[in-house]
């Protein structure tokens, strides 16, 4: 590659990206190629969600510089369209300094709106406030039901319950456009031309137990407590911090709704889930070099680099 590179490091949760980019950048380093490392995990967005989202503190980053970690409060709404901007912004500045990005996270359309040239529509607030109105009083069903009608290809690929997303591909298509429906660009073209992704991948049946025994590592680590030092910051008002995963089942808990086996019961099921859909969407990356992070060497990596240049 010549000049400054973007590195994608993706994958499902719980399969070794955090590791890998760090000595990525490491192994780069040691090649003469500084690197810095941008977040494309939704939820590791928010400011105070740490525990439950496997944040790397910032004493064990290494010396690496980290971006776009801890840039919300649990009350904003995490956007892609924001996100998209606020990301590239970071690689264009840590490429200004002769830098690579590494761009790392498991947030499917997060990482696709950065890599490809995706254009998202204007919002209008207006016609939003009146379809939420509607989400409110009809619920997610109604809702879906038009989106299926109008846009069968986008009513595919969005889960029926996500209301936030029924709502905004009805926003869309009100407006006279394209929802991209989760869906990658035709034909994608990357944003940056010096693109390289790096996929990880642990056998689904190790995968499984793993992530369960992620969650009840969160539980003995204290994401209850983490959860209501959040409360009085607004966590359960957050559009989008306040329905992540762990994160609502640790505010039924709190709130005596379920029991602490339950609260686990249920984070567990949803993480597994989350991470099958993971591997479906970054599966559809042509592109991407699969490697289980656990044994690759990142310094094998980086010397493709050299290769490639």
């Amino acid at each position: 590659m010549t000049g400054p590179a973007l590195w994608a490091v993706v994958g499902a949760t719980g399969t070794g990206k955090t590791g890998l980019s760090l000595d990525l950048a490491e192994a780069l380093s040691a090649r003469g190629r500084t690197a810095e490392i941008v977040n494309a995990d939704a939820m590791q967005l928010y400011r105070g969600m740490d525990i439950g989202t496997a944040k790397l503190p910032e004493g064990e980053r290494r010396g690496i510089r980290h971006h776009l970690f801890d840039a919300l409060e649990v009350t904003d709404e995490a956007a892609v369209a924001w996100y998209q901007d606020a990301a590239r912004t970071a690689i264009r500045e840590i490429h200004g300094r002769g830098a690579d990005a590494i761009l790392v996270g498991g947030s499917g359309l997060y990482v696709s709106s950065v890599l490809w040239d995706f254009r998202f529509p204007p919002r209008d607030e207006a016609l939003r406030t009146a379809l939420e109105r509607e989400l409110e009083e009809r619920g997610p069903g109604a809702l879906y039901a038009r989106l299926r009608e109008e846009d069968p290809d986008a009513a595919e690929r969005i889960d029926p319950r996500n209301g936030r997303r029924v709502v905004r591909a009805l926003e869309v298509l009100a407006q006279g456009g394209r929802t991209h429906g989760g869906a990658l660009p035709q034909a994608p073209e990357f944003w940056h031309p010096q693109t390289r992704i790096i996929a990880t991948a642990i056998d689904r049946a190790e995968l499984v137990g793993l992530l369960d025994d992620r969650v009840e590592a969160m539980w003995a680590a204290g994401v209850i407590a983490e959860v209501e030092a959040l409360i009085p910051a607004g966590i359960e008002h957050g559009v989008t911090a306040g329905r992540a995963i762990g994160y609502a089942q640790a505010l039924k808990q709190i709130r005596g709704e379920v029991t602490r086996d339950e609260a686990v019961a249920e984070t567990q099921a949803l993480t597994r889930r989350y991470a099958r859909r993971q591997v479906s969407w970054f599966r559809r990356y042509a592109e991407a070099e699969w490697v289980d992070a656990r044994t690759v060497d990142a310094g094998t990596l980086a010397s493709g680099t050299e290769e490639r240049t």
